[in-house]
């Protein structure tokens, strides 16, 4: 701090994070505090830098988030088109005559309950 320290009243919450931050790098409260001030002024100074570099990870957040749907939907057209592919191959290797609508109703199946264990797996 400078020559002339102001006295800096910090609510309990505040010491506290303040105590816990200089404990981790091996700094004195004062330190501390001091580096605390420097950074909020730097913050204030510079602030409209990262107003904008906020605004920008906002948009590319959003722009994974719409990629992401899109991966998501490719994904599950990719397991009901593994459904299909093995009902079908099923129904020809145990040599069945069953109509499409049979199938269907397996494919539909067998998708379902890989969704649901997907799920499952997940919680």
């Amino acid at each position: 701090m400078s020559a002339r320290a102001q006295t800096v009243r910090l609510t309990p919450s505040q010491q506290r994070t303040l105590v816990g931050l200089a404990k981790q790098r091996g700094l004195s409260e004062y330190a501390m505090l001091a580096r605390v001030v420097d950074a909020g002024l730097a913050a204030l100074v510079h602030g409209a830098g990262n107003e904008i570099d906020a605004r920008e990870i906002v948009t590319e957040l959003a722009a994974v988030g719409t990629r992401m749907v899109d991966v998501e939907r490719m994904l599950d057209r990719a397991l009901f088109t593994a459904c299909a592919a093995y009902c079908y191959a099923r129904s020809a290797a145990q040599a069945t005559r069953k109509s499409d609508e049979v199938i269907t109703a397996e494919i539909n199946a067998s998708y379902d309950r890989q969704r649901r264990l997907s799920q499952e797996r997940r919680k």
